[in-house]
């Protein structure tokens, strides 16, 4: 055997722990735990993080603060930031494929999904300067008034990513809350979390201030109750088909009345699964009187 043979041989993997994302920064589980990801092949991929409560508390906290920034940016601004997500996610297409592929996707369906996710970036930053065009009115009063209808930000969204797609899924979950100017804290899948990882490197090189996307991962079961109790979020959008976890979620989220948005999605190759709707779904309608002739 050569010496390039051996030295082969003896050297030892790299194999990567993936960290959480918060308030722009990545970071370690506060509870140091993790569990082990296996590859397509049974192989061992990974470590990734088990979240506690403690870490989404830390993560709501970065996204209030992050609430009046990002909500006060210009819509095109946001607009502009959504579309550099898109350009940086395009240039690491390669990454994102071999990453979906090693989730036992196959590599067709792998591009696929990824083109797919860059595509819905920017069909998302199109929309963030006409959505309030679109749902804002100027209605009719037997007064001397004008009113308006406008839309604003809910604040902070909970969201519980879907499980089986683990970038499309992700990125139509978080695009359209961004698009209306809130900030987000987000439970990638627990089966699937490398490409939603990844993602946050996409995040963190794309002008997205600190505090409007914090990415976690870990067990549904862990975190369910505290997305959906917590008194600081606005919002929880959570996707599934367990009937238990929805119910969770309503009971708890109306401890302080927040909004709750449940979905069944599992295509989301289909044109249901986006849309300007699903920017309205986490918008507050603002009505203002304005006197007329005084």
């Amino acid at each position: 055997m050569s010496d390039q043979s051996k030295q082969k041989v003896s050297r030892l993997p790299i194999t990567k722990t993936y960290k959480v994302y918060i308030n722009g920064k990545f970071a370690r589980t506060e509870s140091g735990r993790y569990y082990s990801l296996a590859g397509s092949r049974g192989d061992f991929a990974g470590n990734i993080c088990l979240c506690s409560r403690k870490d989404f508390r830390n993560a709501v906290v970065a996204a209030r603060a992050a609430t009046s920034v990002w909500a006060h940016n210009s819509a095109y601004l946001r607009g502009q930031i959504l579309y550099r997500m898109a350009e940086m996610l395009e240039g690491r297409h390669e990454q994102f494929v071999s990453e979906l592929a090693g989730t036992g996707m196959t590599p067709r369906a792998a591009a696929r999904e990824t083109s797919a996710a860059v595509d819905r970036l920017v069909y998302y930053a199109g929309w963030s300067d006409k959505y309030q065009q679109v749902f804002s009115s100027v209605n009719p009063v037997s007064s001397d008034h004008l009113n308006f209808s406008m839309l604003d930000p809910m604040g902070v969204v909970a969201i519980l990513a879907p499980e089986e797609s683990a970038l499309l899924g992700l990125v139509s979950a978080i695009a359209p809350a961004m698009a209306g100017g809130n900030a987000c804290v987000v439970l990638a899948s627990h089966g699937r979390p490398a490409a939603a990882m990844s993602f946050c490197e996409v995040l963190h090189a794309s002008d997205v201030p600190a505090g409007v996307v914090n990415l976690l991962t870990g067990r549904r079961k862990d975190l369910l109750q505290s997305f959906a109790s917590h008194m600081d979020v606005n919002a929880v959008v959570c996707y599934g088909h367990d009937g238990a976890e929805k119910k969770t979620v309503q009971e708890n989220a109306a401890l302080n009345v927040k909004r709750t948005i449940l979905r069944c999605d599992t295509d989301f190759h289909s044109p249901s699964s986006q849309g300007p709707y699903h920017i309205l779904d986490t918008q507050e309608i603002k009505t203002t009187w304005h006197p007329v002739g005084i």
